[in-house]
């Protein structure tokens, strides 16, 4: 994961949105330093598309403060779109042309001089290795080459911020995991990634920090094992070799569990580095040595259930059953 420099690319403040009664954003905040991947997750029906779509200049906001790039979004909204790029889970490619004819419809909706912008065109035909690809529709592509083309048009203009509204959808598992690599990349090239998903596999693999907006509000915030560690349920599992060694770590630990035919002993923990201390200091204190240690911690999908009430979806494809989420996406088309 990229380490967060301290400059912010993305600011949110107070952040509102209904659609009549519907009330689909409550105020919700938001800091994204610049160069890191931020994800936002959520039930369907929570707001996140909503949140993309203000953010992105595609809908106004009821109330609230937004400076992306360094510029408010409300009083210069050109000067927003000049430094942001936009994918969604729906393709924005053109099936009429070529793929390299769709990244040249880029370059000139850019502005860019055609020698520069032929060279990168080049460029991003390599970079996401659709050079054989290049000379033929998007008719003939698989679900992942669409897709890559589609953020390879996203960055003929260079943007400094690039919010991506559940890009993987759909795609096969190793195709998920190419276009992990080329976000992290970005990333790494300073370029401010904006992340939603409804993987949340994907949120922990590439996130450095995670918000879970939930009801229009933000619910919990934080990095991916932060959020963990929120949960109860966690424990350092001790084994041991020998029936002795348990019995008498087993007398250091009122709490644990203990497991005699697997030689294990479960301690409750956080999974932090003060909780880990702990715990072998007491079987230091009790002249105990395990033979293996093991940190267990809820995974995100706990947290999911814990803060929402609800699973994560099984199937991000699937669409959402509440009627809060037919209205919101029926409002903000």
């Amino acid at each position: 994961m990229t380490a967060p420099p301290t400059a912010s690319a993305i600011t949110v403040s107070d952040l509102r949105k209904s659609f009549g009664d519907l009330v689909v954003l409550d105020g919700i905040d938001l800091d994204v330093p610049a160069g890191t991947i931020f994800s936002l997750l959520g039930p369907n029906g929570a707001g996140k598309t909503t949140t993309v779509q203000i953010l992105s200049t595609l809908i106004p906001a009821d109330a609230g403060v937004v400076r992306i790039g360094g510029h408010d979004l409300r009083a210069d909204p050109g000067s927003v779109r000049g430094v942001i790029g936009v994918t969604g889970q729906f393709s924005a490619v053109d099936n009429l042309l070529t793929g390299e004819e769709n990244l040249m419809l880029m370059v000139d909706l850019n502005h860019l001089d055609r020698r520069e912008g032929r060279r990168k065109v080049d460029d991003l035909l390599q970079r996401f290795d659709l050079v054989d690809a290049a000379k033929t529709t998007p008719f003939t592509y698989s679900g992942g080459m669409r897709r890559k083309l589609d953020l390879a048009m996203t960055l003929v203009g260079s943007p400094r911020v690039i919010f991506l509204d559940e890009p993987t959808t759909g795609l096969d598992p190793r195709t998920r995991r190419t276009m992990w690599e080329i976000i992290r990349e970005l990333a790494a090239d300073g370029v401010t990634i904006f992340l939603t998903t409804q993987y949340l596999e994907e949120a922990d693999e590439l996130a450095d920090r995670i918000a879970l907006l939930d009801h229009g509000r933000i619910v919990a915030e934080g990095t991916p094992a932060e959020l963990k560690r929120m949960i109860p349920g966690g424990h350092v599992s001790l084994r041991f070799t020998d029936p002795a060694r348990l019995a008498a770590a087993s007398a250091a630990f009122d709490d644990a569990f203990r497991d005699d035919e697997a030689l294990t002993l479960q301690v409750p923990s956080d999974g932090g580095v003060r909780s880990l201390r702990a715990v072998l200091d007491r079987l230091d204190a009790a002249g105990v040595e395990a033979d293996e240690l093991t940190v267990h911690t809820p995974d995100l999908d706990d947290v999911f259930l814990a803060l929402t009430g609800r699973p994560a979806p099984a199937d991000p494809t699937a669409a959402p059953t509440a009627a809060a989420a037919d209205k919101e996406k029926e409002l903000s088309r």
